[in-house]
């Protein structure tokens, strides 16, 4: 079961500025989201793993394109690569007509734990939405989709 009781006290976010909050709030449902999965399975999988694995689902992509594309490092990107790959959850490949590139893609055993994952943070949402209001997420939703022009 996903809870959202373990927020922080509404009264110590309220001196908070919008960076801070939202780095906030990104490590709580971060923290609770690794939980809730970590919780019903043997196999422990880290943010960043998930992360690199959200951009390789229904995908194929050179290992280059991860390292430039994923704000991780990328010897820290090899690092998880290569930890999925023991875990059995992502294949590497040679690319074709290409001896020196490597492309990544989810296992069977990986895409399934993908989705299951993807209904787990679909329960956190949902209770996010019990306690803010549906509308309001669809609001924050739409509102972190915009493009800030704040690229350097």
């Amino acid at each position: 079961m996903i809870g959202v009781n373990q927020l922080i006290p509404t009264s110590e976010l309220q001196n908070l500025d919008l960076i801070d909050l939202l780095s906030e709030r990104h490590t709580l449902v971060r923290r609770i989201s690794e939980k809730a999965w970590n919780n019903q399975s043997e196999i422990h999988i880290s943010n960043s793993e998930w992360y690199i694995m959200s951009r390789v689902y229904k995908k194929k992509p050179t290992i280059s394109y991860i390292t430039k594309n994923v704000e991780i490092s990328r010897q820290a990107i090899h690092k998880f690569i290569n930890k999925l790959a023991e875990k059995g959850l992502v294949e590497i490949d040679n690319v074709e007509n290409n001896k020196k590139e490597k492309c990544i893609q989810l296992t069977a055993f990986g895409e399934e734990c993908y989705e299951k994952n993807e209904a787990l943070k679909a329960q956190l949402v949902n209770k996010i939405a019990e306690k803010i209001g549906t509308q309001n997420v669809k609001i924050l939703k739409d509102l972190l989709k915009l493009d800030w022009d704040l690229n350097q």
